[in-house]
């Protein structure tokens, strides 16, 4: 496995496994079970509720800490530098672990400045080793790396064969801040396991539609985190490192490109409400 290089040296896993509605009651089953098929990024959040899921699982693996690569993020609702910082210590506690490899602005709501000076000190204090953002458009993380000391180094997003993220990707790019997939197989919509021009190319490599589709995300250079609860499922999710898209492939999957969400667009007064009613 070739692993992903972020702008400050760190390397980081390509895939991993997400734990996003996975409960707090299944959680520490489900990433131990990731974790034995050869899982070795886990990404969770506060606001996903199971962040002491992943920490019991871990520490019950026998893997050890510096072999394993712990994502999470901060919520809106500790968004502002003082509850950030105070969030980042109770991350760190659940997780059960000195420090976190990577950890995010989960949305670009709210006091996003306040918090965002909070990982910074974080990071030079070595409670975190990568930091950056999620779900931030192109205005968004343009604005924000404009106006900090420290740039974010990943960017999770949307991005998946219906929404590739193309031009986003570019900023990012310009940016040197990695794109980091949530959804990456679509949570199913649009119905996407039955979706023939996955399903054609798949036949030729003897692979299903959700290896096909993840295997297209690692070729464009997207960290990828599929989610399932059912242990054959994250085998053959993590299975995709046999075989190599052709170019021709790569280009058709292309076209399935709608350019736009397929939950929700940030930029949208109502969505803006509803966020502001999660805090």
């Amino acid at each position: 496995m070739e692993y992903i290089k972020l702008s400050n040296g760190v390397k980081m896993p390509p895939i991993g496994y997400g734990v996003y509605q996975v409960t707090p009651g299944e959680c520490e089953r489900c990433v131990s079970d990731a974790l034995s098929v050869g899982y070795r990024l886990v990404d969770t959040a506060q606001a996903y509720a199971n962040e002491e899921g992943v920490g019991n699982a871990w520490k019950k693996s026998g893997i050890r800490r510096e072999d394993l690569f712990l994502v999470s993020k901060i919520w809106i609702s500790n968004y502002g530098y003082e509850r950030a910082k105070a969030s980042i210590d109770e991350s760190l506690r659940k997780l059960q672990t000195d420090y976190i490899d990577l950890m995010l602005l989960h949305q670009p709501f709210c006091d996003r400045y306040g918090a965002y000076r909070a990982l910074i000190d974080a990071y030079r204090e070595g409670k975190l080793r990568a930091i950056g953002v999620s779900n931030f458009y192109p205005d968004h993380l343009i604005d924000l790396a404009s106006n900090v000391e420290i740039k974010p180094m990943v960017n999770q997003v949307e991005t998946h064969v219906f929404n590739q993220q193309i031009e986003a990707k570019k900023y990012m790019d310009e940016l040197d801040c990695r794109i980091m997939s949530w959804g990456p197989l679509a949570e199913g919509r649009n119905n996407f396991f039955k979706n023939e021009t996955l399903a054609e190319i798949g036949r030729k490599y003897g692979k299903t539609v959700p290896q096909v589709a993840l295997r297209w995300l690692l070729q464009r250079g997207v960290i990828i985190i599929p989610k399932s609860t059912h242990k054959e499922r994250m085998a053959q999710n993590i299975d995709i490192f046999d075989f190599e898209l052709s170019s021709d492939d790569m280009f058709l999957i292309k076209t399935l490109d709608t350019g736009k969400s397929l939950f929700f667009d940030h930029h949208d007064g109502e969505v803006a409400k509803m966020f502001m009613g999660w805090r």
